[in-house]
C-alpha cells in the first residue's frame, strides 16, 4: 500500500524574492498567481486526488482552493503545512538580511543554526515529514495534494532523497510547481521534482 503526495508550492505573489514573508498574515496571490493556481487546478484534475490540503496561510490555501474545487474534495488546513518559523526575519527584506552575519551563517549551515526567535530546519523537517507519515496513515492507498512552500518542500523531498538538510540549495522548488513523493511501509521515494505548470 503506498500514498502519493503531489507536493505543490503555493501559486505567485507580489513580495516574492524581495521579502522574507515566512509566516506574515496577509500575504496573497496576485493576478498572476491566481492565474497559476488555475493552472494547477487544471493540471492535477487528471490525478484524481482523494485528498487536498494547505498551509495555514492565506497564499497555500488560496492555491489549494481551486485544486480542491476541480477534484470534487474539500480543502482541509493543516498547520503542519505552515512555513518555517523564521522568527524576527520574517517580513525582512533580503537586502537587510544579507547584512546580517547570522543569516550568512544560517545559509551556511542550516543543520546547526536558528532564525532568531524561530525553528530550527531539522524541527521543521519532522513536523513535516511527520504529518505525511500521519496522512499515509489515515489515507492509506490515496492521492493528495499538499500546498505548501519552498524550504519545506524541500526538507520533504531531502527526507526522501537522503540528502542532508544543507542541501537545500541544490535543487529548486518553483512558486506553483508540482513535486511528487511516494510513501508506503518501505519508506519513500521521490517520482519528480518541480514540475512547471504554464498559466
Amino acid at each position: 500500500m503506498t500514498t502519493t503526495f503531489f507536493l505543490v508550492r503555493h501559486a505567485a505573489h507580489g513580495h516574492l524574492d524581495r521579502t522574507l514573508c515566512g509566516r506574515m498574515p496577509g500575504i496573497r496571490l496576485g493576478e498572476e498567481g491566481r492565474a497559476q493556481a488555475r493552472a494547477l487546478a487544471a493540471r492535477l484534475k487528471s490525478e484524481r486526488l482523494d485528498a487536498v490540503y494547505a498551509s495555514p496561510l492565506e497564499r497555500a490555501q488560496e492555491t489549494g482552493e481551486p485544486i480542491a474545487a476541480a477534484a470534487g474534495v474539500p480543502m482541509r488546513v493543516l498547520p503542519a503545512l505552515n512555513e518555517i518559523d523564521f522568527g524576527a526575519w520574517s517580513g525582512c527584506s533580503f537586502e537587510e538580511l544579507h547584512a546580517d552575519p547570522r543569516w550568512t551563517l544560517w545559509n551556511t549551515a542550516r543543520h546547526v543554526t536558528r532564525p532568531p526567535g524561530g525553528e530550527t530546519i531539522l524541527e521543521a523537517q519532522a513536523r513535516a515529514v511527520g504529518a505525511l507519515e500521519e496522512l499515509r496513515a489515515s489515507h492509506g492507498e490515496a492521492r493528495i495534494a499538499l500546498v505548501s512552500h519552498a524550504d519545506l518542500i524541500k526538507l520533504v523531498l531531502a527526507f526522501a532523497l537522503g540528502l542532508a538538510p544543507d542541501a537545500l540549495g541544490r535543487f529548486e522548488v518553483s512558486p506553483a510547481s508540482i513535486s511528487a513523493v511516494v510513501l508506503g511501509e518501505w519508506g519513500a521515494k521521490v517520482e519528480s521534482i518541480n514540475e512547471r505548470v504554464s498559466a
